[in-house]
C-alpha cells in the first residue's frame, strides 16, 4: 500500500457528469490498495453535501473554494504573464502549501494528477514520480472552440490552445506516464508533442453497468401521449449547449413535421441561458428539465436518445451510460467513432442533420429495432467498458517504492 498524493480540478463527487464520473471512478480504484490524500477544488456549492461522501476514500482532504466568477478574472493575469489562462484559474496558495506539507509530512509515495492543470501544483516529478491522467487533449478544445467562434474569442481560445499545448507537453515530459481516454486522443497528442511518443498511453472510460441497468428504470417521468427523444448532460458545459441548440433549432422541427407527439428532452445541470431559451416556446416541443435527481428513468424510458456534440472530445459517458441502460442511441459521427461497438447494431452515427433524421425516424418508425440495437449496446458495454478492468492497467506503476 502507498500513500498517493490525488490532485483533481473538481471535487470527484457526485459522478454527475463526464469528467467527476471518470475522476470518482479513479478514486474508488486507488482507495482500494493505496492510502489517499487528495486535494481538490469545489466550484459549486450545492458539491459541500458530498464531502463526508469523498473523506470516506481518503486518509486525507484539502477543498479549496473556488468562485467561477473571480476564476474567470484571476485568469486574465495568464494574458500579462504569457501563459494558459486555465492555470491562474486554478491557483491557491492554501491548496500549495497544503500540498507541499503533505508530501514531506504524510510522506508520499507517488502522485496521480487529474486534468493537466492540475500540475501545477508540483514542481519535482523527478522525486516524486506522477502519473498524469490528461482525460482529454485540452488545448486541442481550445483551439477547436476558435473555430466556432467570431473575434475576439477566437484569437483567446487560439492563445489558449497553443499556451495550454506547451504546458500539456511541458507535464508529460516530466510525469512518469501520461494517460489519455481514447487511442485517438493518444495519437493526436503524439502528433502534437512527438518527443512525448513513448511515455502517454489510452485508458478508456467505463460505466457502472449495475448502476445503469434496464432494472432500474423507475417510473416513467413522461407525460403518456408524447415521444420523448432525450438528450443528457451537465447544460453549463459549451459542447452540450452547442449541441441542444443545433439539434431544438436544426433537426427538431423537420422531426416534429411528421411526429407531432414528439418532445426534445434536454435533461442536466445548471442549462446555459441559451438553453433555457429553447423551452421559452412549448409549441416548439423542446423541454428543459435541470437538475434531476436521478438521470436513469429520463434515459430508460427515453425513445431515442441523441448524443449531437459537433464539439466531442474523447469517449462519452453520456453515451455508454445510455448504451448501458439499453437504449438505443444516435450520436454524431464523431461522437460515435471513440466507443467500439457496431455502428448499426450496437450504436447508431449520423454524419450530418438528415443522417440524424433519417436514424431517429428509423428507431420511431420500428420500435422492436430500437429495442434491439439497446440490448446489444448493453452486451457491448459490459463487455468492454468495466472501470476496473482499465484502470487496473494503472496499478503497475503504483507499487510502492519506499521501504
Amino acid at each position: 500500500m502507498a500513500n498517493l498524493l490525488y490532485l483533481v480540478h473538481r471535487l470527484p463527487y457526485p459522478p454527475n457528469k463526464g469528467d467527476k464520473v471518470r475522476s470518482f471512478n479513479l478514486l474508488k480504484h486507488l482507495a482500494k490498495q493505496h492510502q489517499i490524500f487528495l486535494g481538490t477544488f469545489i466550484d459549486d456549492p450545492e458539491d459541500e453535501a458530498y464531502l463526508d461522501a469523498v473523506k470516506s476514500y481518503c486518509a486525507d482532504v484539502y477543498v479549496a473554494r473556488l468562485s467561477p466568477r473571480w476564476g474567470k478574472l484571476r485568469s486574465l493575469t495568464g494574458l500579462l504573464t504569457g501563459e494558459a489562462l486555465s492555470l491562474p484559474y486554478y491557483r491557491d496558495g492554501g491548496l500549495r502549501q497544503w500540498v507541499q506539507h503533505t508530501i514531506s509530512a504524510a510522506p508520499i509515495d507517488k502522485a496521480v494528477i487529474f486534468s493537466s492543470v492540475m500540475a501545477d501544483y508540483l514542481d519535482d516529478m523527478a522525486s516524486l514520480p506522477t502519473l498524469v491522467d490528461f482525460v482529454d487533449m485540452d488545448s486541442a478544445k481550445w483551439t477547436q472552440y476558435a473555430s466556432t467562434h467570431a473575434w475576439p474569442l477566437s484569437w483567446l481560445y487560439r492563445r489558449e490552445g497553443s499556451r495550454l499545448l506547451a504546458f500539456e507537453r511541458a507535464v508529460a515530459m516530466r510525469a512518469r506516464r501520461s494517460f489519455f481516454v481514447t487511442d485517438a486522443e493518444t495519437d493526436l497528442f503524439r502528433r502534437a508533442a512527438p518527443e512525448t511518443a513513448d511515455r502517454v498511453e489510452a485508458i478508456c472510460n467505463g460505466v457502472d453497468s449495475d448502476f445503469f441497468a434496464p432494472e432500474n428504470a423507475g417510473e416513467s417521468p413522461y407525460p403518456a401521449d408524447i415521444t420523448p427523444v432525450v438528450f443528457t448532460g451537465a447544460m453549463d458545459y459549451w459542447p452540450n449547449v452547442d449541441g441542444a441548440i443545433w439539434f431544438a433549432n436544426d433537426i427538431l422541427p423537420a422531426l416534429r413535421a411528421r411526429h407531432p407527439e414528439l418532445r426534445f428532452y434536454v435533461v442536466g445541470r445548471n442549462p446555459d441561458p441559451a438553453v433555457n431559451a429553447l423551452a421559452a416556446d412549448s409549441a416548439l416541443g423542446t423541454v428543459v428539465t435541470g437538475t434531476v435527481d436521478d438521470v436513469r428513468p429520463y434515459i430508460a424510458h427515453a425513445a431515442v436518445i441523441v448524443a449531437p456534440l459537433r464539439i466531442a472530445r474523447g469517449i462519452q459517458n453520456k453515451v455508454l451510460e445510455a448504451m448501458a441502460m439499453a437504449r438505443p442511441v444516435v450520436a454524431t459521427a464523431n461522437c460515435a467513432a471513440p466507443i467500439e461497438a457496431k455502428v448499426g447494431d450496437e450504436l447508431l452515427a449520423a454524419a450530418d442533420i438528415a443522417e440524424f433524421i433519417t436514424e431517429i425516424e428509423s428507431l420511431l418508425a420500428d420500435r422492436a429495432r430500437g429495442d434491439a440495437i439497446g440490448r446489444n449496446a448493453r452486451a457491448r458495454v459490459i463487455a468492454g467498458y468495466s472501470w476496473d478492468a482499465h484502470l487496473s492497467r494503472l496499478d503497475s506503476y503504483l507499487e510502492p517504492t519506499r521501504p
